[in-house]
């Protein structure tokens, strides 16, 4: 057999659906590779006396099929592609000669210079599929292909678009506030805006690395009467995408948290307006744990609420049982709750919550200015007045503002 590293190999990509492919081994190896087998919509079988956890749970839950043994010679009957990966050399060696005589594209984990195929690093962007082989370097394939994947997702690498441009209107959590945060689908998203209407407690150091072509509108500074905030921002966005242009709506946290993202994606509707929606990460979680509180822990808490606080209790406006929840033993998370946060901190021991619960505020989560704040319920009013908290921070209330302090969180 001529050497295989004589020549490049030659690119192809294996249209699975449907057709036999087989697994032997079940380790690791096989446990990398499955995933895009069964994305492919190949029929799997594994083949192997054990199998990782992982396999073993595709298994039971019908993606593949696995038979608990060892390889037989017959096994690639009937197979369009094999992979080869058990730990054993001679049993590696036999299925590759089987592969061989039956010209089953084959797969070794062992030793590259026997097998009949390679396996390309694989990383993939909004339909389209970067696969890189470097032949006898695998870790810079896996270098090139997420340079490559990263770019496409974050707009750094851009290519033509042969199709129709994307229309409507994305509703895009940009997380807490690092930019960082922001989700992958956000962040292509957001390269591919013709219009940025943008909250001001979205991630606004990404706006700066829009092209100069890209509109960016402050929300905050849209026209409109103090009541009429909401249908003004409804009314911009059902404008712009009117007119043909690809709308991004960056918000602060996940757009469905406090964000009114459903306002806007049911005027969208109504409008004929096509909506994506993109969660984003909440600051009712992501800011506790940037500033070391778990919001749940094993032992203190298991369950956390996550409330609004931008209406007092007692208020007629007001949605939250403060009774009930003073009677809940988990975490209290609140939002929009630094200006209200005596009466808030009032009502909770009023209904049964003990004075010296423990209550930390983080200031500017995720931000370079965060800070943390600690007191209890009962001195939590004075505390933010003297340090001069102000929005945005998000006030976390139970046992767990405690478990770093203490020394049992790490």
């Amino acid at each position: 057999m001529s050497d295989h590293f004589a020549h490049p190999a030659y690119p192809v990509g294996l249209r699975l659906t449907g057709r036999r492919v087989v697994v032997l081994g079940g380790g690791t190896v096989a446990q990398r590779r499955l995933p895009a087998l069964l994305a492919a919509g190949a029929d799997v079988l594994v083949i192997a006396p054990s199998a990782t956890p992982s396999v073993e749970a595709m298994a039971e839950a019908g993606e593949l099929r696995w038979e608990r043994r060892a390889y037989r010679p017959g096994d690639l009957d009937g197979a369009w592609y094999a992979v080869v990966a058990t730990d054993d050399a001679g049993t590696n060696a036999a299925a590759s000669a089987e592969a061989e005589e039956r010209r089953v594209w084959c797969v070794r984990s062992d030793d590259a210079d026997a097998a009949t195929a390679w396996t390309p690093a694989t990383g993939r962007s909004e339909g389209v599929t970067v696969a890189v082989l470097t032949g006898r370097d695998p870790r810079r394939s896996a270098a090139v292909r997420d340079a490559v994947v990263e770019g496409l997702r974050d707009g750094t690498l851009t290519a033509p678009r042969h199709r129709a441009r994307r229309a409507g209107v994305a509703l895009v959590g940009g997380g807490p506030g690092d930019p960082d945060l922001i989700t992958v689908r956000g962040r292509r998203l957001l390269a591919e805006a013709d219009v940025v209407i943008a909250d001001r407690l979205g991630p606004r150091d990404l706006l700066d690395e829009l092209p100069p072509h890209v509109e960016v509108i402050d929300a905050a500074k849209i026209p409109y009467g103090r009541a009429m905030a909401q249908e003004a921002i409804n009314a911009a966005l059902v404008e712009h995408a009117r007119a043909g242009r690809f709308v991004v709506r960056l918000k602060g946290g996940d757009p469905y948290v406090f964000g009114r993202g459903m306002e806007e994606a049911q005027a969208l509707a109504e409008a004929g307006i096509p909506v994506t929606v993109v969660p984003g990460i909440s600051s009712s979680v992501s800011v506790p744990g940037a500033a070391g509180i778990p919001v749940t822990h094993r032992g203190v808490a298991h369950e956390f609420t996550v409330v609004s606080g931008h209406v007092a209790p007692g208020d007629p406006r007001s949605l939250v049982d403060w009774a009930a929840l003073a009677k809940l033993r988990g975490t209290l998370v609140m939002l929009m709750a630094v200006e209200r946060i005596g009466a808030i901190a009032e009502a909770l021991v009023e209904h049964g919550r003990a004075p010296d619960t423990p209550v930390a505020v983080v200031q500017e989560g995720t931000m370079a200015g965060q800070r943390r704040v600690d007191a209890t319920l009962a001195t939590v009013a004075r505390t933010v007045e003297e340090e001069g908290v102000r929005p945005p921070a998000v006030i976390v209330v139970g046992e767990v503002v405690g478990v770093n302090r203490a020394g049992t969180g790490r």
